[in-house]
């Protein structure tokens, strides 16, 4: 079995990983606490998906028609992807002050 290669971790993936730990768990949400646009934090979710930082699942379609949308896909970070962070955390000095807790923990 071959072993999923580790992504680059520039400032942009970092904000991402960090925005997912501190409770922003869906891409228009991550878009909004960073002011990333839609073109750089999708591709980074994939990215991070695919190199096993981060775990997926859509939520529960009666919990979106509820709340009158469409459900979303969440995110959360693997141990891998913890790991990545605190590397990250450590790299980049002003990141841990850049995005504040979701409402929603």
């Amino acid at each position: 079995m071959a072993s999923k290669k580790k992504p680059r971790i520039t400032y942009a993936t970092a904000t991402v990983l960090y925005a997912i730990k501190r409770g922003h768990c869906y891409g228009f949400d991550i878009m909004d606490i960073s002011g990333l646009p839609d073109g750089t934090v999708y591709p980074i979710l994939r990215r991070l998906q695919a190199a096993g930082l981060l775990e997926s699942q859509w939520e529960e379609a009666t919990d979106a028609r509820t709340a009158n949308r469409p459900a979303r896909k969440l995110y959360r970070l693997t141990h891998s992807g913890d790991q990545a962070l605190a590397e990250a955390v450590a790299r980049f000095r002003g990141l841990s002050s850049s995005i504040p807790t979701s409402e929603a923990l």
